[in-house]
């Protein structure tokens, strides 16, 4: 006789039986009014791992008395597609066809399921961990709803667990469990809104416990803790969660939050992901933080490489200490908007002619062009302690006034802007001389 896991035996045959997405199950919701009014559609269901997904699915089927097929996309082919297309043929009846991982589908496997979802024969659930708007084929996403699953909050989690011990026909209920409720918030705080993680820990802390004296089984908080090692993280180097972690970090160093951001910073540690690390600590130097305090990208790359050097778990030190002093250094995003207007610029195919006197000089036949004539070399004209400087035109003609620069009082960045708008007037004062 196989064992069936807790986590399978406890999932909910009808929608009223699911735990938790009450944004899509109370009565005024969506799903709950699509079944209830028997207004049934192709549907995209998605979220991190354990938040009910593939719950929900098998719970639209059981509500609805509709046949239920359930595939995996990464093990699946066109046959089986073929399979239940045919059986739904045979009966004259409409099937709900739940995928897995239907990111993973291919053109073909998509191509034939498409006129079949149109005429009715089928109603797919599609389940992905995945951003349906990044990873999956539009011709699908068209076609259904989609519908987004929140992590279980920890009262959920513990409900869940209330009913797993209870439940004698699907759960533990037919054991004489002691399982006071702080265990089983002990149980939910460890399991980061998963309810199949939730539910292996309680039937892991229960295979570990031993019958007492009294012939009851005992689940202790120091029994949970014995049994499960580790907290889940719910972050993977490939999914749309090390993403969300990755520019939580990214914002929160922006925003000077250094708490928050230690916080994303030891996700992304216990992931084992130093090179994203690595990026959005570079790009958070230059873009964020830029010219108030240009050093700053020296001694991020300088934090990152002793970093790499030292490894985990030492590395989170300097990682730390780059991480704080980025989010507590002045901010400026100057040179980044100066540049991405800049390249707009050029983007909308405008004529951009260089001056024929910043022109290469360095050929026979460049000065008969006119090419490099009447350049002033700037270190000729020393002014001071800003070394040397010449009024002359470097932007094209026509555009003499444009600026995409533009500076503010952040930081070190006040005595660049006090700089840039002297070198700019006196700029614009002798080429009008000129003029």
């Amino acid at each position: 006789m196989k064992h069936e896991p807790l986590a399978y035996k406890m999932r909910p045959e009808v929608i009223e039986e699911v735990i938790g997405q009450k944004h899509l199950l109370s009565e005024e919701k969506p799903l709950f009014q699509m079944i209830n009014k028997e207004h049934l559609s192709s549907m995209i269901l998605y979220g991190r791992p354990g938040v009910g997904k593939t719950s929900i699915a098998n719970a639209f089927a059981g509500s609805t008395g509709l046949r239920f097929r359930k595939l995996n996309a990464t093990s699946s082919n066109k046959k089986d597609l073929e399979i239940v297309v045919n059986e739904a043929k045979m009966y004259n009846e409409t099937i709900v066809l739940c995928v897995d991982e239907i990111h993973r589908f291919s053109k073909t496997q998509i191509e034939f399921l498409l006129p079949h979802i149109e005429k009715g024969l089928l109603i797919l659930i599609g389940l992905t961990s995945e951003n349906p708007y990044h990873n999956i084929n539009p011709a699908i996403r068209s076609r259904c709803l989609i519908f987004e699953l929140q992590p279980l909050t920890k009262s959920e989690i513990v409900e869940g667990l209330k009913r797993a011990v209870e439940d004698e026909e699907k759960g533990l209920g037919q054991y004489e469990l002691d399982v006071e409720d702080n265990t089983l918030q002990v149980i939910a705080d460890i399991s980061g809104g998963d309810m199949r993680a939730a539910l292996n820990k309680l039937e892991i802390s229960f295979l570990s416990s031993e019958v007492d004296s009294n012939n009851r089984v005992p689940i202790t908080v120091e029994t949970v803790k014995n049994s499960v090692q580790k907290n889940d993280l719910n972050i993977d180097k490939t999914g749309d969660g090390h993403y969300d972690v990755l520019s939580g970090f990214h914002k929160s160093i922006r925003g000077g939050d250094a708490d928050a951001a230690c916080l994303m910073l030891a996700l992304l540690i216990e992931a084992g992901d130093l090179v994203g690390i690595s990026r959005r600590i570079l790009c958070a130097a230059y873009e964020d933080v830029g010219l108030a305090k240009p050093e700053m990208g020296e001694r991020a790359l300088a934090a990152i490489q002793t970093a790499e050097r030292l490894g985990f778990p030492e590395a989170r030190i300097p990682l730390a200490n780059i991480v704080i002093e980025l989010c507590l250094s002045p901010k400026s995003n100057r040179a980044y908007m100066a540049i991405n207007e800049a390249i707009s610029y050029v983007q909308e195919g405008k004529r951009i002619t260089i001056p024929d006197h910043l022109k290469d000089a360095h050929y026979k036949g460049a000065e008969k062009l006119g090419h490099g004539n009447e350049y002033k070399y700037p270190h000729h004209y020393p002014i001071g302690k800003f070394g040397g400087w010449v009024a002359q035109q470097y932007l094209p003609s026509g555009m003499e006034n444009i600026g995409f620069y533009d500076p503010i009082e952040a930081g070190q960045e006040e005595k660049f802007k006090k700089v840039y708008e002297k070198l700019k007037e006196e700029q614009l004062r002798q080429l009008k001389k000129n003029n």
